[in-house]
């Protein structure tokens, strides 16, 4: 069992930048991808970034692409999403999950981006 917690959400102006936080309090979570996915009102949950275990393989999302990026402290058992050049349509809770297929999941952080 992992237990996720996010952090770092808020409300920023367009352009904005922001870094969330995930932490996770079992020592098995260094051996997990850990995935960040997003979903906006009205609208499915969706991938928005992922790491490998080690940190040495990463993935995003077409639309987040050059502007996030994710990273990993297995020391500190905590991955984050810096958050760059945010746009409104950003605006979503944003979760992370552990695992492929994801098994474990946080409660979620809320992120408003308004133009």
């Amino acid at each position: 069992q992992v237990q996720l917690v996010e952090s770092g959400g808020g409300m920023v102006q367009a352009g904005g930048s922001l870094r969330l936080s995930c932490a996770a309090s079992s020592r098995t979570f260094s051996s997990y991808t850990i995935g960040w996915f997003r979903q906006a009102p009205g609208k499915e949950r969706e991938f928005v970034a992922d790491i490998s275990w080690g940190g040495r393989r990463t993935k995003y999302a077409d639309s987040v692409k050059g502007r996030f990026t994710i990273s990993r402290d297995n020391a500190k058992n905590t991955v984050y999403l810096q958050m760059n050049s945010l746009k409104p349509e950003d605006t979503a809770v944003y979760y992370c999950a552990a695992d492929t297929p994801p098994r474990y999941w946080g409660q979620g952080t809320q992120v408003t981006v308004s133009s």
